[in-house]
């Protein structure tokens, strides 16, 4: 990728990458969501396995999450305002094993 586009893309530098991860950031606080549970598992094999090699009590927190995110968009509800500060939506969990998988 050109040096120009990472520099574009990379929140710490471009102020359009840094509204959109606010934006994102937002959004996911209001279910309780983290990033990495936003890739599906029957779409990409490396998710699958990836996910797969965690350890159960992250996957069956990852899965708790998407429940529950679920549920409030059934009920067009958010979380409240005090859960939603508690949330780390960039932690991720993810990225390191699905890293390792892919090599």
């Amino acid at each position: 990728m050109s040096s120009f586009l990472q520099s574009f893309l990379d929140p710490k530098k471009s102020w359009l990458a840094a509204l959109h991860m606010k934006s994102l950031s937002k959004r996911l606080r209001k279910y309780g969501l983290r990033y990495d549970d936003l890739y599906d598992r029957y779409y990409d094999l490396d998710i699958k396995e990836a996910l797969n090699r965690l350890p159960r009590e992250i996957v069956n927190a990852r899965n708790q999450r998407l429940k529950r995110s679920m549920d409030l968009s059934m009920k067009h509800e958010y979380l409240p305002e005090n859960l939603q500060q508690m949330q780390t939506p960039f932690r991720s969990y993810l990225q390191d094993m699905l890293a390792l998988v892919s090599s």
